[in-house]
């Protein structure tokens, strides 16, 4: 198992993006850019150290940050920045620990690169052995321009943007940066100085970089995006007296069951209905079949959990997530305080239930079944 260190340069003045203040301080939704990245970072596989590269005047409060942030789930230093982002690096290299084996170059500009691209670039060094560079194609036309005059149109075929982090063995890369007399734009270009060989993976497009206003307003334009949905099931009550209550994936004991193909837990499937509504993509009935036998009484937190995957899938994370049970039984206060606790555990974010009744109308004044209406905020988990 590769022991890895990630070092955040977050020295950066931020000059071009204009706020007056050093670029990982400016927040977006709450939070800097330097707790974005942190809050990314925190869960790379193998993690053993992060090593902050901070603006030299606010070394304090970048430590309160990051301190505040982690806890006690990494270690985590920090170093004064370096006349350029290569001293910065050269500085937190310094820190790392000697048997570190991948070191990932990240930049808190890029706050917003998922997790999973901190895991692909560390196994592609560990794989093959090589500094490892995330990229992505070029969508635009490529002209070359000399003087405000286009001399040429260059192939992009071969050519992609490069991202963070970029990956390399901790070693190598340290005594190159040691040899190193020239200042280059990245870290794999200093390492092919010194004929290493670099290997591409596919970057994120989450990964962008945060340096001018625009891009910032681009980023809040992400961050505020937050949809509602809603979803609704009834079932009956079973004829067979033994078969027991599920709903919210919890047994309600001494109550009749309802009938279902599943365990017919009408509380977990209006929950999935309303997150998948508020994602957009469909219903419980679309995307796992009414009748599939591999759901053949399968407890609510199957269809729960496969949801929750579907939306982290598209980018989304529930905020909350309230449900009303109407009938007449079973009565919820019993079992409220647990199902909730339940249901907030498996989904991640607040649930809160309610209940009513129909005043005697129609089947389930009849006491023939439950009926359940809930609601569901998501965000883009930018």
């Amino acid at each position: 198992m590769s022991r890895v260190a990630v070092i955040l340069v977050a020295a950066g003045d931020g000059t071009r993006l204009g706020q007056g203040i050093a670029k990982a301080l400016v927040k977006i939704q709450g939070r800097t850019l330097l707790e974005h990245s942190l809050t990314r970072i925190i869960d790379v596989k193998n993690l053993s150290q992060i090593v902050v590269a901070s603006h030299e005047n606010h070394l304090a409060e970048f430590a309160e940050l990051g301190n505040n942030l982690i806890g006690n789930r990494a270690q985590i230093d920090y170093t004064p920045g370096g006349d350029s982002r290569q001293g910065s690096i050269f500085n937190a290299l310094l820190k790392i620990w000697s048997d570190t084996d991948i070191v990932l170059v990240h930049d808190a500009a890029r706050c917003f690169a998922p997790t999973e691209l901190f895991d692909r670039v560390a196994a592609a060094v560990s794989e093959y052995g090589f500094g490892v560079v995330p990229v992505l194609p070029i969508a635009d036309t490529i002209k070359q321009v000399e003087n405000d005059l286009v001399l040429a149109t260059v192939d992009r075929e071969n050519l992609r943007s490069a991202q963070t982090p970029q990956g390399f063995s901790y070693k190598e890369l340290l005594e190159n940066y040691k040899k190193a007399s020239e200042v280059f734009t990245d870290d794999a270009a200093l390492m092919q100085s010194f004929g290493e060989v670099i290997h591409s993976v596919v970057g994120d497009s989450s990964a962008f970089k945060i340096t001018h206003p625009e891009d910032l307003e681009y980023a809040k334009t992400l961050t505020n995006s937050q949809r509602t949905g809603i979803g609704t099931d009834v079932h009956r009550f079973s004829q067979d007296q033994s078969k027991p209550l599920y709903l919210g994936t919890v047994v309600w004991e001494n109550e009749i069951g309802l009938d279902g193909h599943s365990d017919g837990d009408a509380l977990s499937h209006a929950i999935v209905d309303a997150l998948l509504s508020a994602a957009g993509l469909g219903d419980i009935g679309t995307v796992f079949g009414t009748d599939d036998e591999q759901y053949a009484g399968a407890n609510g937190k199957v269809f729960i959990d496969g949801a929750l995957a579907k939306l982290a899938e598209n980018g989304w994370s529930v905020v909350n997530v309230s449900a009303q049970l109407i009938g007449n039984r079973p009565k919820l206060a019993p079992k409220r305080e647990q199902v909730e606790q339940v249901l907030t555990e498996i989904i991640g974010a607040p649930v809160s239930l309610g209940a009513t009744t129909t005043d005697g109308l129609g089947f389930l004044g009849n006491s023939e079944g439950v009926a359940v209406v809930a609601t569901a905020l998501i965000e883009s988990r930018l």
